[in-house]
Order: C-alpha cells, then sequence, then structure tokens
C-alpha cells in the first residue's frame, strides 16, 4: 500500500497524530466528509479582490460542509463544497513539503506537528505556477488542524499586507456516513 501525500509529507510524526487526523489524511482513492463551517471573509477592497481571484466561499455562519477527496500515491484533490460554493485543492508532496494548488496559486507549505496538531506555514508561493512572489507577503495564510471531542477540526486563515484579513474559516469534519445534519 502507497503513502498518502501527508504521509510523505509528515513522515514518522504522522503516525504520533489523533485518529481522526490520520484517519481523513489515510485517505486512499475516493472518501467523502460532511461537517459544519464558518467563514468570515475581509471587507478591504482589495481583500475582496484576492478572495475573488482565489474563488474563495463567501462568508458564512453555521452552514454545511461538504469534502470530496481523490488520492493517489502523488496526489490528492480535495473538493470542497461550503453550502454550495466550490472550492478545489489539488495537493502533492515534493521535496518534503505540502503543494497546494489553489485557483492561480500555487503554495508550497512546510508542515510540522505539535500537541496533536498539524500546523501549515507557507515555504514558497507562485503565481500561475511561474510567476514567484515573496513569502513573507503570505506569512499571515496559515492553517492548523486538530482533534477535539473526538472529531477533526481545522482552522485555516489568510491575511495578507495592506488587504488585511482575506479569510478566516474554521470547522469540523466527520466521515460523510457519520456527519449530523
Amino acid at each position: 500500500m502507497f503513502p498518502t501525500v501527508f504521509q510523505q509529507v509528515l513522515r514518522a510524526p504522522f503516525f504520533n497524530l489523533p485518529d481522526t487526523l490520520r484517519a481523513l489524511h489515510s485517505i486512499r482513492g475516493q472518501s467523502a466528509y460532511a461537517g459544519r463551517v464558518e467563514v468570515e471573509r475581509g471587507r478591504n477592497p482589495l481583500a475582496r479582490l484576492c478572495g475573488w481571484v482565489a474563488r474563495l466561499p463567501p462568508a458564512m455562519r453555521d452552514a454545511p460542509l461538504t469534502v470530496r477527496f481523490s488520492a493517489d500515491e502523488k496526489r490528492e484533490t480535495w473538493r470542497r463544497s461550503f453550502d454550495g460554493h466550490p472550492m478545489t485543492s489539488r495537493l502533492r508532496c515534493r521535496d518534503k513539503h505540502l503543494c497546494e494548488r489553489l485557483g492561480p496559486l500555487f503554495f508550497r507549505f512546510m508542515l510540522h506537528t505539535a500537541d496533536g496538531a498539524i500546523y501549515w506555514n507557507v515555504a514558497r508561493v507562485r503565481l500561475l505556477g511561474i510567476l514567484p512572489l515573496p513569502a513573507r507577503l503570505f506569512a499571515g495564510v496559515q492553517c492548523r488542524e486538530y482533534e477535539e471531542d473526538g472529531r477533526y477540526r481545522f482552522e485555516v486563515r489568510a491575511a495578507l499586507p495592506v488587504a488585511g484579513c482575506v479569510i478566516r474559516y474554521a470547522g469540523w469534519l466527520e466521515p460523510a456516513g457519520h456527519a449530523p445534519d
């Protein structure tokens, strides 16, 4: 059986993570998760433009979230639906980094684990895969995945200089067959 993208990036620390994180990041083939999410969007016009370019979901409270995963030994595709608003990411491991394509942006994240959580921090960014952007401009782009009350939880925030908060979203997920409405 092949190692998943997150197993390739995190290596041995992956196996010390809580059950819900290991389960979600051990998907091979097709799977679906469902849960609830809260999304906040920045009000600055530049933040709104950045959100539109990256095809980010609108603000919403206690909204349904579904994520359909498709994974093989080289890549994962996450098709999210924030109450009907799609957002797709393509992920892969490269040089011990997690690479994510989100709209026209290509991120390279350094992942680390601490206290049973996974933290994502930006190492590099490219626009359209060719134009490098200064990583320091994206220091406000971070993600934390953790387990709470036996449930997979996540917090994502993206803030940029001048624009301020572009988006912040947080919520929980469970395998689609188990998530209550």
